[in-house]
């Protein structure tokens, strides 16, 4: 599935998990393994062409992969909302594993896109 296709698809999955957490009782279950594998597959399939990461990087490099380092950090704090919701509510797991595996999906995403335009991660450097 081509990057494109799999942004769009996100409104739609996100829709889903949405109403899953509006549901009273575990009857929905729209994020289902497929889902979380069609994700998988994506995240391998990127790093092919990255090089593997020995340090933490730091979010820029372009409008783009900062743009998908917000929506990660967004997805993240979500994802915590969620786990504390669980808490009281019930959660289906599906619906936290998603949140976690798009969260993994658009780290990679942003250093595929800087890839792509012929960049480089930025590394942490701390300071001492």
């Amino acid at each position: 599935m081509k990057k494109n296709q799999q942004i769009s698809s996100l409104n739609v999955e996100l829709y889903h998990a949405s109403n899953e957490l509006e549901q009273t009782n575990n009857q929905v279950d729209a994020l289902n393994q497929q889902v979380e594998q069609l994700y998988s597959v994506a995240i391998d399939e990127m790093e092919l062409s990255l090089e593997p990461l020995n340090t933490f990087i730091l979010p820029g490099g372009n409008n783009i992969s900062s743009q998908c380092h917000i929506s990660r950090t967004v997805c993240r704090r979500a994802e915590r909302e969620i786990i504390r919701l669980s808490a009281e509510l019930f959660v289906p797991d599906t619906v936290i594993k998603y949140m976690n595996r798009l969260s993994d999906y658009l780290f990679v995403l942003s250093r595929k896109v800087l890839r792509d335009f012929g960049l480089n991660d930025i590394p942490w450097k701390p300071e001492l």
